[in-house]
């Protein structure tokens, strides 16, 4: 089903103004973007503008290529990096990018992001992967690009599945995270930019601490996300 463009330009600026409200971003350092494949549009928040000044009409409309269809302002930065993991990944509907100090030290450490507990396992299967750094090369002949280009690399090369481990944080960098639409995009920022701070206070405390065991990792995710999933209600049909 083809979606509403204006409905799509108000969960966008929703999405993004999140951002600040959950302390993910400073100054401008963040993005969100949706797709709309049916549709051949994507909507994303429009370069270097302050979050109090976003509205749904000054969101950027592009297509699926990132060429600009509606809007007088520079969409941003990092379109080309949410086209490469929209084009990767189908059953993704949302896209975030932000600078969140916790995910950033594990991005500029170069490391996952292991897995040590339940909070991480309710949402993410497994650690969190650190993708390489890109190459000077890449810089300088597509840097946007070749971002989404490394992050597919990386679930590419461990076999992951996007839809089990929302979210990358790229070396020397920082996190990105996905999910079927804008909000649920965001709420993984959040749980990814939390779990990085309690993995570093974990590490603090024991730094020979050892991954927790995978029956508690399939425990935690499936009954959340499996096929006999029981946590949360039901959705209910109201007349």
């Amino acid at each position: 089903m083809v979606k509403s463009l204006s409905e799509m330009r108000q969960r966008v600026c929703e999405a993004n103004k999140a951002l600040p409200a959950h302390g993910l971003v400073k100054f401008t350092w963040g993005n969100v973007s949706e797709v709309d494949r049916e549709a051949g549009l994507i909507v994303i928040k429009p370069s270097g503008v302050d979050y109090d000044r976003l509205t749904p009409e000054n969101m950027v409309v592009t297509d699926l290529e990132g060429h600009i269809l509606e809007g007088d302002l520079n969409p941003s930065s990092d379109l080309a990096t949410h086209v490469q993991l929209y084009k990767a990944w189908p059953a993704i509907g949302g896209i975030v990018h932000t600078h969140s100090t916790e995910a950033v030290a594990w991005a500029q450490a170069g490391r996952d992001l292991p897995f040590y507990g339940t909070t991480q396992a309710d949402y993410f299967y497994g650690a969190i992967p650190c993708a390489r750094s890109l190459s000077e090369a890449e810089v300088n002949r597509a840097y946007e690009k070749e971002t989404g280009t490394v992050i597919i690399e990386e679930f590419t090369r461990r076999g992951l599945d996007p839809l089990a481990v929302p979210g990358i944080v790229v070396r020397n960098h920082g996190p990105f995270t996905w999910g079927k639409d804008p909000a649920q995009a965001v709420y993984h920022s959040v749980v990814l930019e939390e779990v990085a701070r309690m993995n570093r206070l974990t590490e603090q405390i024991n730094p020979r601490v050892e991954p927790a065991p995978k029956y508690i990792m399939d425990k935690h995710y499936l009954r959340k996300h499996g096929p006999n999933a029981y946590y949360g209600q039901k959705e209910q049909v109201h007349s």
